[in-house]
């Protein structure tokens, strides 16, 4: 099957999923604190652990139609954290502890910093 098939049916399913999520918390959380952001990123960490976990020990390494489906495309629209900490653990898994560390500061900080620069440079109060 064609692979951007595969990624787009599953991130149209992750990001409804995604929405689902959100407006269920919505209606039992009223508070400012951004519990369904963070239920979805861990829901779906823990999701991307058990799924690739799960191929790696039954799915041929060639076959990469599942992965594109799942993993790229449902956790992929649902939380794109999930990629970021499965692309954490490979790297701490091969003994990369420095690279690690820095791609997780980077992502964070540097993430954080260009989304308030964007914020800024579009409501001209720069």
């Amino acid at each position: 099957m064609n692979p951007y098939l595969l990624v787009a049916v599953g991130g149209a399913l992750g990001s409804m999923a995604r929405y689902g999520v959100g407006v269920l918390v919505g209606q039992v959380w009223s508070a400012t604190f951004p519990l369904a952001t963070m239920l979805i990123n861990i829901v779906g960490s823990c999701a991307m652990g058990l799924f690739i976990g799960l191929i790696t020990r039954t799915t041929p390494t060639w076959q990469s139609d599942a992965r594109l489906f799942v993993a790229v495309g449902i956790l992929g629209g649902f939380t794109t954290f999930s990629s970021f900490s499965l692309d954490t653990i490979s790297m701490l898994e091969r003994g990369e502890v420095g690279p690690a560390l820095l791609y997780v500061l980077v992502s964070v900080i540097v993430g954080i910093a260009a989304l308030y620069g964007g914020l800024v440079l579009m409501r001209g109060t720069v």
